[in-house]
């Protein structure tokens, strides 16, 4: 059965967040970044507690309007929210009760280039790091000092890319990256140096791109899904499409992973792919 939670109102990015109660968008007209409170939710289908009834059901994440893209890092007990906004990079961290919300922990403005998507790291439990993507190439800001610097610029591709991913690799104490964009992944460390000379390479040019928890990055191309190793970037598994068609990502919750077709005039299909063992798919 399908529910009706939220109406009249466009999302670009969501999460739910369990342990915080809370569902994180990007959403509305301006790009506003609005958290929903999961019991209020919870209680639009069960209306089983007039109380939550009453409450007001979001609130925003401080007045940050043209939101691009943001990213949840848990680091030990703390919860960071990163956010890029049209030429800035703001930083904020989980207050727990009694403020229980997201309060503004660092802002970068006037940034050199415009943020397409964001991550957070910290290199050997001790540096907080923001990395981000631009039409340009992907660039770092030590946290500390708030110095931007450039990290990759792939010079032999003319005009502007597309990033698609920043994959921080496991086991790396958070000093190595595997950066997506446009058919191809580089690996690189969080000062701009080459690790490996292996280069991922889709087999077509992904609509979006995604870190599973199984230490695999999944492509959706147009005429094939694509599983292929964080580690090495060697291709793992593929499915390929009845037919021509854009997804994008949506989540990953537990052993499935959830897409949506991109079509013109904003309607939207809704898949999920049950990842089993040897890569093996089913939906």
């Amino acid at each position: 059965m399908v529910y009706s939670l939220i109406s009249r109102r466009r999302f670009q990015q969501m999460d739910v967040l369990e342990g915080l109660n809370v569902l994180i968008t990007i959403s509305g007209k301006k790009n506003k970044l609005r958290l929903y409170y999961l019991s209020w939710l919870r209680n639009k289908i069960l209306r089983n507690d007039p109380e939550v009834e009453k409450r007001q059901g979001w609130t925003s994440v401080g007045d940050l309007e043209g939101c691009v893209h943001y990213k949840v890092v848990r680091y030990e007990k703390i919860k960071f929210l990163v956010i890029a906004l049209k030429n800035a990079v703001e930083v904020y961290a989980w207050a727990p009760k009694p403020y229980h919300k997201f309060m503004a922990f660092k802002s970068f403005r006037s940034l050199p280039q415009k943020p397409l998507s964001v991550d957070l790291t910290v290199e050997e439990g001790q540096r907080l790091k923001v990395i981000y993507g631009s039409s340009s190439g992907f660039h770092a800001i030590d946290v500390d000092s708030g110095t931007p610097y450039d990290l990759y610029l792939p010079t032999h591709i003319q005009g502007c890319i597309h990033p698609h991913a920043i994959i921080i690799l496991p086991n790396s104490a958070g000093t190595e990256v595997l950066a997506c964009y446009e058919d191809e992944g580089v690996y690189i460390d969080t000062y701009g140096r080459i690790i490996k000379d292996t280069v991922l390479q889709w087999g077509e040019m992904p609509a979006s791109v995604a870190y599973l928890q199984s230490n695999q990055v999944m492509g959706w191309g147009e005429k094939a899904i694509e599983l292929r190793s964080a580690n090495t970037g060697n291709l793992e598994g593929v499915f390929m499409h009845k037919r021509a068609q854009k997804l994008k990502f949506l989540c990953e919750r537990n052993d499935k992973v959830f897409f949506a077709s991109v079509q013109s005039g904003g309607s939207s299909q809704i898949y999920f792919m049950t990842l089993g063992q040897n890569s093996l798919f089913n939906w």
